[in-house]
């Protein structure tokens, strides 16, 4: 499900109501705010914020230059102290060490009123010694301070103000926090040589949405200009909960942000345009050195990749020939991005970032005559994309992508582990721009053709012992197969890496063990174990003995715990877990108690659990699948989850009993 996005477009031509916009005043406490003991519409909260406003305004600083003036001013009600972290703060500003553009915060104030052990409220104002200034890098400081006085019913307060040259870049603003709101308001103030959109992002509605004309309220030598003064303010705000099978928060998150479309300098009244079309952007990215200048390096990779095609007749085994080589050739410094300084210098050097890796990955393969473009992407952990206009900094990663016959291939070659056509899990993340250098970029679905499959098969006999002996087998497909490799490769040996896991499984004993196709990428990974398993119990005097059959990977743990989820559910890709379990029985026992045969869905073909039993002659045999057949599922879809696991749960701590005929 989409995020909805609502453009408001911030002109003077547009028609305005009367609007009344105030901070709230400082240092005031109410004796309701003092004794309040909980918020009454989350009672599970450990803070609300009681009041919030923000105000920002594009006007003239004292030094004559165009800035934008930040400021904010909060008061919250701390319950516990769960929630003292709300009284840690620290601002961040942008410092560059190569010019005289800095940010500058002043006015910080803040003050503490708790009671005191005769139930009377006192106050503890925040000392200037207390803000710690710090140099964060080169680019970036900071101011921090910590609220004094903390304790349990306390209410803090504290604002400040931030002057910054980056006018451009007008500050968005977060109506939602992990901690409920009773109000917060933005004001800005644009003149009108400035043009900016806003979009609203979330599914909160605003409850205040207002704007005025100032007039005259801006000057500089000389050039005059009237302000459109907006007003957003929403009520009554619910805390945003991380819940599982999320992407990155500010996804979802109720906020407004600032793009700058265009703006006339009020110096030399000349328009200056700022959101370009897709076209400018391909172009940018053509002629950039870092980025278009290396894909055209073909030249120089062409001896490099001749010999590693030499022989394949077919287009898609010399891809997988150059990937394959591009994999052991390079090392990943962990560093993402979507520019490269050299392809040149990370060959030679055998390390590089993601883009030095995979824009030579596309050069390479273009060099080998194969059809190949990039893919520009932003991770799972950085956000979605704005589809609806162009920003460059949207993406933070880049990929390949080649074309064979009618298939397609997306490629990232900064894992050697990652098989040819899969993408790891960060960068499932909804659309990417398709680049070339001959033709108009154009999105593309993130939603590949992978997923994850394993299969357990455990065939044992019950011994005199009333042990468990016999074999497992299990079956790692697809990107399952992958995250297998990962945790072998962890050890220095497989030898470690099973001993590993026979410390970790409790009541199993693995006797013997082969583990195979660790290194054959598009191959599944096959692990075979003698094992003696302790899953039995007495249940009483008359020789009856208790087993629960799911004790692989057992779920005994809800992962979907919010009473609503107004945000998708997104597992990325397609699963199925399929176990099964022959049980062989001494000609003396018998099943009494066999576990029931179960067969849940989730709607429109969604997913499937289903259990089966089948008796034998001195055994049976058990199975049980979990299969997830979609990788999104929208917010409607959460209740019917959120049962399926309930039911599963439930399911899963049914136990089978023996007993001697």
């Amino acid at each position: 499900m989409k995020t909805p996005v609502l453009f408001i477009f911030i002109l003077l031509c547009c028609s305005f109501t009367a609007a009344s916009a105030q901070d709230f005043p400082f240092g005031t406490i109410t004796t309701q705010e003092m004794n309040m003991k909980n918020y009454a519409k989350d009672t599970s909260a450990h803070a609300v914020v009681l009041q919030e406003f923000g105000k920002s305004r594009i006007d003239i600083g004292g030094d004559d230059r165009i800035k934008q003036i930040y400021e904010y001013h909060v008061k919250i009600k701390i319950f516990d102290s769960k929630a003292f972290d709300k009284g840690t703060v620290k601002l961040f500003l942008y410092s560059n060490d190569k010019s005289d553009s800095y940010e500058e915060v002043s006015d910080i104030k803040g003050v503490t009123y708790y009671k005191d052990d005769n139930g009377f409220t006192q106050k503890v104002e925040l000392e200037d010694k207390k803000v710690y200034p710090v140099k964060e890098n080169k680019y970036w400081a900071s101011h921090k301070f910590a609220m004094p006085g903390l304790r349990n019913g306390c209410v803090i307060e504290y604002k400040y103000r931030i002057e910054s040259f980056r006018w451009y870049k007008l500050r968005p603003w977060e109506f939602q926090d992990d901690i409920p709101k009773i109000y917060s308001e933005y004001e800005v103030h644009i003149p009108a040589f400035f043009n900016f959109n806003a979009s609203i992002k979330g599914f909160l509605k605003l409850t205040k949405n207002t704007a005025v004309i100032e007039s005259g309220c801006f000057e500089t030598h000389g050039a005059k200009s009237d302000c459109s003064l907006i007003n957003y303010g929403i009520s009554d705000i619910p805390a945003f909960i991380e819940d599982e099978y999320m992407t990155s928060p500010k996804n979802f998150l109720s906020t407004i942000n600032f793009e700058l479309v265009d703006y006339t300098s009020p110096y030399d009244n000349i328009k200056h345009k700022e959101t370009k079309e897709w076209k400018d952007i391909d172009f940018g990215l053509k002629t950039e050195p870092e980025f278009g200048g290396q894909l055209k390096r073909k030249g120089l990779l062409k001896d490099k990749v001749l010999p590693i095609i030499a022989g394949k007749t077919d287009d898609l085994s010399k891809a997988k020939a150059i990937y394959q080589y591009w994999q052991k050739w390079f090392k990943w410094d962990k560093i993402p991005g979507i520019y490269s300084e050299s392809i040149s210098k990370a060959w030679d050097t055998h390390s590089g970032s993601v883009p030095d890796i995979n824009l030579s990955l596309v050069t390479a393969l273009n060099a080998g005559g194969l059809n190949a473009e990039t893919v520009l992407l932003s991770t799972r952990d950085n956000g979605n994309i704005n589809t609806l206009y162009p920003v460059i900094g949207d993406f933070d990663y880049v990929v390949a992508k080649v074309n064979i016959g009618d298939q397609v291939y997306l490629l990232d070659a900064t894992d050697p582990l990652l098989p040819f056509g899969m993408l790891p899990l960060k960068c499932l993340n909804d659309k990417g721009r398709v680049f070339s250098l001959d033709k108009p970029s154009y999105f593309m679905d993130l939603n590949l053709p992978q997923r994850e499959k394993s299969t357990y098969a455990l065939d044992v006999t019950l011994q005199e012992d009333g042990k468990l002996k016999g074999t497992l087998t299990n079956y790692s497909i697809g990107y399952e197969a992958y995250k297998r490799r990962v945790a072998i490769k962890k050890f220095n040996s497989i030898d470690e890496y099973v001993e590993n896991l026979n410390e970790r499984l409790a009541k199993w004993k693995i006797l013997k063990s082969e583990v195979g196709n660790v290194d054959s990428l598009d191959l599944p990974v096959v692990e075979k174990y003698e094992v003696e398993i302790d899953a039995y119990k007495k249940l009483d005097e008359n020789n009856r003995l208790t087993f629960n059959p799911f004790f692989f990977n057992k779920i005994t743990v809800n992962p979907f715990k919010l009473t609503e989820r107004s945000y998708p559910v997104d597992m990325a890709m397609p699963s199925e877990r399929r176990y099964s379990i022959i049980l062989h029985l001494p000609a003396q026992y018998t099943v009494e108690t066999p576990p029931q045969n179960v067969a849940i869905g989730i709607p429109n073909g969604g997913g499937k659990y289903i259990t089966s039993y089948e008796p034998g002659e001195n055994s049976f045999s058990f199975t049980y699948l979990t299969q997830f057949n979609n990788s999104v599922y929208g917010p409607e879809f959460y209740p019917y989850l959120k049962e399926f696991y309930n039911k599963i749960i439930l399911s899963q701590k049914g136990e089978m009993v023996f007993k001697k005929k």
